[in-house]
């Protein structure tokens, strides 16, 4: 079959891997009809993900149809469309029942935070992803769900990942009615985080980017404000201004490890791998928030130390909440918001490629090229599934 794999930094290419192939009772394999390259993506791109080994198979945001299944699944039958959240999990260990579906204690036992991820290094279990034309799913009975029909299927490919870590940042900002919310990186993430923070009530939505086609998709997408970076000097001091000097209610870091703005937090953190990447969204977020403010982080960041103002934390009583996404515990509530029309998830793609072309569809997103979004990709067989 072909698959995204890993050539190393920089180096993805399309080319033949063996299928894969039931492996465990609760196993399914999933005939792939659309996958996503991820922000995320690009950190293991970049090469900036420990063990991260040439050959994996990247992809964690993906659907697809059921080939085959298991003797012990259950809820799946073959031709199922479904779609696969990022989140490997049992569905039965103690945070899984408590729906911290990103931290599953037995699909990656070995760690001491994150549980499985598709297709994201051996540091999230090292598990093949579903950048490729088949992937096998363990605990196919609990993390798969069978794709509406009356649900696009590209609103679905976006429901795996983005949509809800999205809903899940402005979810953990708490935001109450009238809240001023900023949300720091206006990526796929982000965006869906300022969408969603109007969902929840806030009153004004400010996105932080540097990029002058990201910050007008921002306006058109989420009808909210934004701010060019690169025209602040100081960006604590630019909110305030903005907030009549109390600083946001809510501050969403959207951007992770690989964040600009911050000239020595860039050579230390992503050139020098001195840390778990480049902090300076976070610094703002912490800093830009009011006392007594919430910081929501989803921004991805490595398994190492950052520097990271927590003294102003402290001092300034702030509520920090963060984690991966739940997937699974936010589809009932988003897919109401999609039927209602308060949110059309597959406004966000801009780009489609056939899969054999991954390598051509990384450089383009990662180097922000064409006014790309987001880009989807499309296996061989899959050109005509709708």
């Amino acid at each position: 079959m072909l698959a995204t794999t890993y050539r190393g930094p920089y180096r993805v290419r399309a080319q033949h891997v063996p299928e894969p192939s039931i492996e465990h009772p609760n196993d399914a394999i999933v005939r792939v009809t659309r996958s996503c390259i991820c922000g995320s993506d690009l950190h293991l791109y970049h090469g900036l993900v420990p063990d991260t080994r040439v050959g994996s198979v990247f992809g964690h945001e993906f659907t697809g149809i059921v080939e085959a299944v298991g003797p012990s699944v259950r809820n799946l039958k073959v031709g199922d469309h479904v779609l696969v959240p990022f989140n490997i999990f049992c569905g039965s260990c103690y945070f899984c029942e408590r729906e911290l579906y990103g931290n599953c204690h037995n699909t990656n036992p070995e760690a001491t935070a994150v549980g499985g991820i598709y297709g994201y290094s051996h540091t999230a279990g090292g598990y093949d992803g579903g950048q490729a034309e088949y992937v096998r799913v363990p605990f196919a009975d609990v993390g798969p769900m069978a794709i509406p029909p009356d649900i696009d299927i590209e609103d679905a490919v976006l429901l795996t990942d983005a949509l809800p870590t999205g809903y899940q940042a402005a979810e953990m900002g708490d935001i109450r009615k009238g809240d001023t919310v900023v949300v720091f990186g206006a990526g796929p993430v982000g965006l869906f985080a300022a969408k969603c923070a109007w969902l929840l009530g806030a009153g004004r939505v400010i996105v932080v980017d540097c990029v002058d086609y990201r910050l007008e998709f921002a306006k058109r997408f989420a009808q909210c404000e934004t701010v060019d970076f690169r025209s602040v000097k100081d960006m604590a001091v630019h909110i305030k201004k903005m907030t009549d000097w109390l600083g946001a209610d809510v501050c969403i870091d959207a951007v992770g490890a690989e964040a600009s703005g911050n000239a020595l937090q860039r050579i230390t953190g992503v050139r020098l791998k001195l840390q778990a990447g480049a902090a300076t969204a976070l610094h703002w977020a912490i800093n830009s928030v009011r006392k007594g403010g919430t910081v929501s982080i989803v921004g991805v960041y490595g398994p190492t130390f950052n520097a990271v103002p927590i003294g102003n934390a402290v001092n300034k009583g702030l509520t920090l909440r963060m984690n991966q996404a739940s997937v699974k515990r936010h589809l009932p509530r988003l897919l109401e918001h999609i039927r209602a029309g308060h949110i059309v998830p597959r406004e966000l793609i801009t780009h489609r490629f056939p899969l054999e072309e991954v390598a051509d569809a990384y450089h383009i997103f990662s180097s922000k090229l064409d006014e790309c979004i987001k880009p989807v990709l499309v296996p061989p067989k899959a050109a005509s599934v709708h």
